[in-house]
């Protein structure tokens, strides 16, 4: 059993080392415990000193790409790596190392899939008021939308099974917490949350600039999401709020024609009554549509999911794609079993 440490890194060369210095090199039940850092192109000295720190593998992107690119890379590259456990964590040392264990331990027992650590906002001092208020009204609209009942939805502490990782995809560049358990809860994965201890801040924020930036682009991106998985719901929803302004001003309409005498004069409430009745169908109609959109993008992540296990049986290399550098760093193992497979080629 291998597990590796995966670390989106952007910038981080201050707080690297404390990190890395943070996570464990052995965990009970694994055999083989690595460390991955994906530097999304940092302008600094990050993978340099991940490299000095023994960081095992670094994936390194040529630009910037996201938060949420960096994690699915990570994750793409841990399979071929071997992993059977994945654990993501931060770079700014928010998460403890030391519940690493804590948070594996459900995969362990074969009763999870994917496992977030749950760092109980309330009890969070660092937190403003506001930022508890929006972290736990985001956390219960996201279990609304996913059926999970994950009290901390935008953690990053996160432990998936070989299996999550190969059927979750992230299609989103902002952020990977919420896509992804929307897509745990609706693929029938397994969730659970297990209670962790945090560190001090060490600094601000990478992923928002400010809290409204962040609150319209989480808002935007669960919309998105459960519009991806649940579009007859979504369209038929809307149709049905429409139709029912439209029936309110055509009904008014024919009460008033039907109970007052002589000419009404209401025909602009006929006219956008129409309109709205017309425009639910439309509705209606697209909501068909896009679940026969959402059937074939089923087939296409089934599809991607027997691929992805394909290029594992043929051991396809972790630096296969274009746009991703894999370094590894000399006199680890991984080098060395590297330098073995060349020299056996």
């Amino acid at each position: 059993m291998k597990l590796i440490i995966q670390i989106p890194c952007l910038n981080e060369e201050a707080t690297l080392p404390e990190t890395l210095a943070d996570l464990p090199r052995e965990v009970d039940g694994f055999d083989a415990v690595e460390w991955l850092v994906i530097d999304d192109g940092s302008t600094d000295a990050t993978t340099d000193v991940a490299r000095e720190c023994g960081v095992d593998h670094v994936v390194r992107f040529n630009a910037n790409k996201g938060l949420a690119v960096a994690f699915q890379a990570g994750l793409d590259t841990a399979l071929k790596l071997g992993a059977d456990v994945i654990v993501n964590t931060d770079a700014d040392n928010q998460y403890r190392g030391e519940e690493i264990p804590r948070l594996v331990k459900p995969i362990l027992a074969h009763t999870a899939d994917v496992v977030v650590g749950d760092r109980r906002i309330r009890e969070q001092r660092e937190f403003s008021p506001m930022k508890k208020f929006l972290q736990l009204w985001g956390s219960w609209v996201v279990r609304q939308a996913s059926g999970t009942d994950v009290p901390d939805a935008a953690s990053g502490f996160r432990a998936y099974s070989r299996e999550a990782a190969l059927r979750l995809n992230v299609v989103s560049s902002f952020s990977y917490t919420l896509e992804t358990l929307i897509q745990a809860g609706k693929t029938d994965l397994a969730v659970a949350h297990v209670p962790i201890a945090t560190n001090p801040r060490t600094r601000e924020s990478h992923l928002f600039r400010s809290t409204a930036q962040y609150l319209r682009r989480s808002v935007a991106t669960i919309l998105r999401i459960y519009a991806m998985h649940e579009p007859l719901r979504v369209f038929l929803s809307l149709a049905a709020v429409v139709a029912l302004g439209g029936l309110v001003l055509v009904g008014r309409v024919v009460w008033v024609y039907f109970t007052q005498p002589g000419p009404t004069g209401h025909l602009q409430s006929l006219i956008i009554g129409g309109v709205l009745l017309v425009f639910a169908v439309q509705l209606a109609v697209l909501g068909v549509l896009a679940d026969l959109v959402r059937a074939n993008r089923i087939l296409a992540e089934r599809s991607l999911h027997r691929l992805r296990k394909i290029e594992l049986q043929l051991g396809v290399s972790p630096d296969s794609l274009p746009d991703r550098q894999l370094d590894i760093p000399p006199g680890t193992a991984a080098s060395r079993a590297r330098i073995g497979e060349t020299a056996q080629s």
